[in-house]
């Protein structure tokens, strides 16, 4: 189960970036292609907090589909088109859909 390593890992990187500050929510981004099952994510974060510097933070995951553009242009592109309709090139890029991100977090300011 490779989402506990990962998620021991995003706890890491949000206490680190957090600063020793309270995170109240932390929101993260899972794209489909990411092999990361979110209710597992789920599951592994809140097995690791308790007692940590992320105690009794939220984790609001949110999914992110697949995503293609235009290799030239960057223009979006969806369907089985051939050719790019802003500029007719032909070739195509994955821009979205393997993330694993914390988007933002959510931070107990001191006051």
């Amino acid at each position: 189960m490779h989402e506990l390593a990962i998620t021991r890992n995003l706890v890491a990187i949000a206490g680190e970036h957090a600063g020793g500050a309270r995170v109240r929510r932390i929101l993260l981004l899972l794209g489909e292609r990411s092999t990361l099952l979110p209710e597992a994510v789920r599951f592994c974060f809140e097995a690791i907090v308790p007692g940590g510097p992320l105690e009794g933070a939220v984790l609001d995951i949110r999914a992110v589909g697949e995503g293609e553009g235009c290799r030239d242009c960057g223009a979006p592109r969806a369907g089985d088109a051939a050719a790019c309709p802003a500029c007719g090139g032909r070739e195509r890029q994955r821009y979205s859909g393997n993330e694993v991100l914390i988007k933002s977090m959510e931070v107990e300011t001191c006051e």
